[in-house]
């Protein structure tokens, strides 16, 4: 059985793609042992869906996703959440860790629409189209519990 691979949003690999153009680095020995084993694919499924970097920071308001000058990206979004199931399907990908809060990467709180900092119960539209696939989803907030999970996983492909 394959190991698989984890999908690993493309600001925590250290690529400059949030909204703002900078970057959310999450330095760990677990993602780095991880990324020195080749499990690691880095995706930003906002800037694959076709949003530029620097954008005007969004929030998911419902079911749609609304820039704080009222545009709605949904479309981009969605786009990016279909892409990412893409790649996860061609490279058997079996987990990820998304960006915490996000509008496509949330898991478990995203903002609440209102641009105020405010947190939610809630996911982004990437993980819920991974989670919808039986990928496991976690957010760096999560990194124990992701490292948990992937080590019973080897332990059971062993």
């Amino acid at each position: 059985m394959d190991e698989g691979k984890i999908l690993v949003s493309a600001c925590l690999m250290g690529r400059k793609v949030r909204y703002d153009g900078k970057d959310n680095l999450l330095q760990d020995a677990r993602m780095a042992h991880w990324q020195a084993g080749g499990y690691l694919i880095s995706f930003c499924p906002e800037v694959a869906g076709g949003l530029a970097i620097p954008r005007t920071p969004a929030e998911r308001m419902g079911a749609r996703i609304i820039t704080r000058d009222g545009q709605d990206v949904t479309g981009a979004f969605e786009r990016g959440a279909r892409l990412a199931r893409q790649l996860a399907q061609q490279q058997q990908v079996v987990m990820a860790i998304l960006k915490a809060r996000s509008p496509s990467c949330g898991v478990g709180q995203i903002y609440d629409g209102s641009f105020s900092g405010q947190l939610v119960a809630g996911d982004g539209l990437t993980a819920v189209a991974l989670r919808e696939m039986g990928i496991a989803v976690f957010s760096e907030l999560q990194l124990d519990v992701a490292a948990a999970w992937w080590q019973q996983r080897q332990r059971g492909l062993a």
